[in-house]
């Protein structure tokens, strides 16, 4: 597990992780009452998310709810493991907890992964990912939409940003002072190759139009830094971030 890097936020027993593996990040929301996962990585992160845990001075018998971005493998997976292991509820907004369900499948296939398949960097990023689950449709069956969140440690707060998938959210943590941007704002992944605010493309995105969208309504939130699904932590406005993105 010694790829894992983890960037820190905050001091004591509050304090907000972004843990990256080089194919997907998750957060972990630490307070004194426990911990809250935003995302789990893919099926074979779930040891990792544990070891991540551990690397922060907890451990996953500490979680307390897990919440989801978007139901996609890279963010459910390791999920279903340790929901089964450890049995903490996980949340996704209302029209996401279907996609979590397994009621449908909202992701890349096949279809929208051969055109491109003769790129190197898609090659190497399936070289990486297949092993790790990447073709599992299993989902969290158990999946209940967001109630009251503010009770959970960390109080997140979910800000609807559909698009990415049709009921995709972000989060702002830290007393505001982090956004949790998911898949919508992204400041890198394995097949792009530039780093830097930026969107996913049509291949994973299911409504382009609609997350972009959700983006211009992320760019009035103040938070100085933003934990994205894939890429590097990145601190300036959030504005920024979404013009640079939309561009």
């Amino acid at each position: 597990m010694s790829s894992l890097q983890i960037d820190s936020i905050g001091s004591g027993s509050a304090r907000t992780h972004l843990v990256s593996t080089g194919t997907v990040n998750w957060v972990i929301l630490q307070s004194g009452e426990g911990v809250t996962l935003i995302d789990g990585g893919y099926p074979g992160h779930a040891g990792a998310v544990a070891e991540s845990l551990r690397r922060v001075g907890s451990a996953p018998e500490e979680i307390r709810a897990a919440l989801l971005t978007h139901a996609h493998v890279d963010h459910l997976g390791g999920l279903v493991k340790l929901t089964g292991a450890h049995d903490f509820p996980t949340f996704a907004d209302a029209d996401e907890v279907s996609h979590a369900r397994r009621e449908y499948l909202e992701q890349a296939d096949a279809a929208s992964i051969v055109p491109v398949l003769w790129r190197p960097r898609v090659a190497r990023w399936l070289a990486q990912i297949v092993p790790l689950g990447a073709l599992s449709r299993t989902g969290l069956s158990r999946a209940q939409p967001f109630g009251d969140l503010t009770a959970l440690p960390g109080a997140p707060e979910a800000v609807a940003c559909h698009g990415h998938t049709r009921g995709h959210s972000a989060f702002l943590v830290a007393d505001g002072e982090v956004l949790v941007s998911g898949d919508a704002l992204v400041t890198g992944h394995p097949i792009q190759p530039h780093a830097g605010p930026q969107c996913l493309g049509p291949i994973f995105t299911h409504d382009p139009a609609a997350n972009a969208a959700g983006l211009e309504a992320l760019a009035g939130l103040d938070a100085p830094v933003i934990m994205p699904g894939h890429g590097p932590l990145w601190r300036g406005r959030v504005r920024d971030a979404v013009a640079t993105a939309l561009r």
